[in-house]
């Protein structure tokens, strides 16, 4: 898988400071010490250290070099509830409120990223997704550039059956669920980012559709033209097709019948799917019948990365999501310097 190899080098040559927030969990415990044995992330637990140095214990790993922050007892705990007071006080949270909701580790592991003492922070194996998005949102919040938080996957595409091989972003398959055309121009400008940071190639971004270049008369195909066009205006730089059929999308041959004015030329490497009904069946189908290898749901839009896990997933999983992170956190800090 070249481009995740790619992505844990980019992370282990500049590792970010990450908080997790469900160190009780076999999996993430697992993650956090292959990722600092690794040496991807310097790894912060943000829970209850005695229940996690027990867990610990019980599987025979080995905590060295990982720090904790129990919000139960921190130091740091008095600030960060003072933070999320300043926050949250013009939605009518009190004080005392405030304190209360900075134990949950979840809600102090974003603060510990928006105070700067972390660079990003991975939840998900436990709590839900409306709970990690919603946090996210509320504690670290948008970047000044987009409207919405989305999400995606990064689909690896690297057996030896695959006739497209290497990396492909899909967004959004798992947030929002029927965006109109500004929101779908903020997902597919997210997503180009994202392609941008984690292929480390130039986006090449499909629009996609059941319609190619108006070949289709509906109010579904002129959203995902009118997004298009949205996204040229903002970016007159990226290449785009919109409204494109999958196949136009990524068979040179089909592109070049299709849309022989093409800037894509059947080469895209970033799909966005019309809606979530259409994004979710996508990436279920490239990753269960297709043999695509998911990394995912992935958020982008957020001013720090703040990253989602299925509740599913596994300790590799929660692996590749810390590095992905990591190379997240770098590119905030460049966004961050460069505006």
């Amino acid at each position: 898988m070249r481009a995740l190899t790619s992505i844990i080098e980019q992370a282990r040559h500049a590792p970010a400071r990450i908080a997790l927030s469900e160190g009780e969990d076999p999996r993430v415990l697992d993650a956090a010490v292959r990722a600092t044995r690794e040496g991807i992330a310097r790894i912060v637990l943000v829970g209850d250290r005695v229940a996690i140095e027990t867990q610990a214990r019980q599987r025979g790993l080995d905590l060295s070099g990982i720090d904790f922050h129990d919000p139960a007892d921190a130091p740091l705990q008095a600030e960060l509830a003072e933070a999320l007071f300043e926050l949250r006080r013009h939605k009518g949270m009190t004080q005392e409120q405030a304190v209360s909701a900075a134990r949950d580790p979840l809600v102090c592991a974003n603060l510990l990223v928006k105070t700067g003492r972390a660079d990003g922070t991975v939840s998900g194996a436990v709590r839900t997704t409306a709970d990690v998005v919603r946090t996210a949102i509320q504690v670290i919040g948008l970047q000044p550039s987009f409207r919405l938080v989305s999400s995606f996957f990064l689909m690896m595409l690297c057996e030896p059956f695959h006739s497209l091989k290497g990396g492909l972003i899909f967004s959004d398959c798992g947030l929002v669920m029927d965006p109109n055309a500004s929101e779908l121009a903020d997902i597919a400008m997210a997503a180009a980012d994202s392609a941008r940071q984690l292929l480390m190639e130039e986006p090449r971004v499909a629009m996609l559709s059941f319609s190619t270049n108006g070949s289709a008369k509906h109010a579904a195909v002129d959203k995902v033209a009118q997004a298009a066009a949205q996204v040229k205006a903002q970016r007159p730089e990226l290449a785009i097709d919109g409204d494109v059929q999958l196949d136009a999308a990524i068979v040179a041959e089909i592109a070049n019948r299709k849309l022989p004015d093409s800037q894509v030329k059947g080469k895209a490497n970033v799909l966005i799917f019309p809606n979530l009904e259409a994004g979710n069946i996508g990436y279920k189908l490239a990753e269960r019948v297709g043999g695509a290898v998911a990394i995912g749901p992935l958020l982008q839009g957020l001013a720090k990365p703040a990253n989602d896990l299925s509740r599913g997933c596994s300790a590799d999983d929660v692996f590749h999501v810390i590095a992905v992170t990591v190379v997240q956190a770098h590119a905030a800090r460049e966004t961050a310097a460069a505006g």
